[in-house]
């Protein structure tokens, strides 16, 4: 069943998402947009590629 109201999946989620826009905004008025793009494309795959790096060496628990 799922939980109704405000959990702090919900709260954790929304503070990720309005740090990732006020860095959107910071690189617009830094003029730094093109690599922040570039950081936004890239580090996902770089997360999943340490991910599977760590499982690699450590195992699944």
């Amino acid at each position: 069943m799922a939980k109704k109201g405000i959990t702090i999946g919900k709260v954790r989620s929304g503070l990720y998402s309005a740090g990732k826009v006020l860095g959107d905004i910071n690189a617009v008025k830094r003029g730094t947009v093109p690599a922040r793009i570039g950081t936004r494309i890239i580090g996902p795959w770089v997360g999943r590629a340490f991910g599977a790096l760590i499982r690699g060496l450590f195992g699944r628990r």
